[in-house]
């Protein structure tokens, strides 16, 4: 979790599948019943509220999963928080297992 005057406030979902990026957007798009933004580009997400988006952070290169979800928010963490919680509750039921890494872990 970083939450920072000069960007958005981040709650970080981790999880541990062989997963690419654009697969992985794909999912959290149809589970939140939104779409990707800004794909083929280097900055695709998804929109899950007003001011809130996820975004995918993938392991560099040979390095196994976990990968991270970024769930952002320039209006407050406490937004971010709130639509993290509803995103891991939506990939839970299709099946994704969602952890929440402490704030002194990074993914």
């Amino acid at each position: 979790m970083r939450d920072t005057a000069s960007g958005p406030f981040v709650v970080t979902l981790v999880v541990d599948l062989p997963i690419t990026k654009l697969d992985a957007l794909d999912v959290i798009a149809f589970a939140s019943d939104s779409s990707v933004e800004h794909p083929g580009t280097a900055y695709p997400r998804v929109g899950l509220a007003p001011n809130v988006w996820a975004e995918v952070q993938i392991p560099k290169f040979a390095d196994p999963p976990p990968l991270a979800i970024d769930v952002c928010s320039d209006a407050s963490w406490q937004a971010a928080a709130a639509q993290a919680r509803l995103l891991d509750a939506a990939l839970t039921r299709y099946g994704w297992v969602v952890r929440h890494p402490r704030p002194d872990e990074s993914a």
